[in-house]
């Protein structure tokens, strides 16, 4: 095998393992508007486009005390009118009459200064917001 060539292969190992660190996904949930994916070895739960999804502790079960600007910040999981809960989980009712998703009845967020599919840059924000974590 040439240089140019083992090279190549190298280099395209390297990506291969790369990408597959970074964010690498297991299961969809609710058709699809949920996934689980495998982020620094643990099963974290993303929206559909990979990206990392945020439990904030000032919620109740099954309700959401993040509005105006927290939800600014914190986007909240948005679920269309004709999702049905399935398993582990389930539909909140916003005050403004949307609604969005939630895991164990704990309401799930985006956080804005994610980038990227695998970020997980909210984690600990304020003490209060985390990775959701699957169980």
């Amino acid at each position: 095998m040439t240089f140019s060539r083992l090279h190549g292969v190298v280099l395209g190992a390297a990506a291969f393992l790369a990408l597959g660190s970074v964010a690498s996904f297991a299961d969809d949930y609710v058709g699809g508007a949920i996934k689980s994916a495998e982020i620094a070895g643990k099963q974290v739960l993303t929206d559909a486009k990979g990206m990392t999804l945020y439990t904030y502790d000032k919620d109740e079960a099954g309700k959401t005390n993040c509005y105006d600007k927290c939800a600014t910040n914190w986007p909240p999981l948005a679920a269309d009118a004709s999702a049905k809960a399935d398993g582990d989980f389930s539909i909140v009712d916003r005050t403004d009459g949307t609604k969005m998703w939630a895991y164990k009845g704990k309401p799930l967020y985006l956080w804005v200064k994610d980038t990227k599919a695998g970020d997980t840059t909210g984690d600990g924000v304020g003490g209060v917001w985390h990775t959701a974590y699957e169980e």
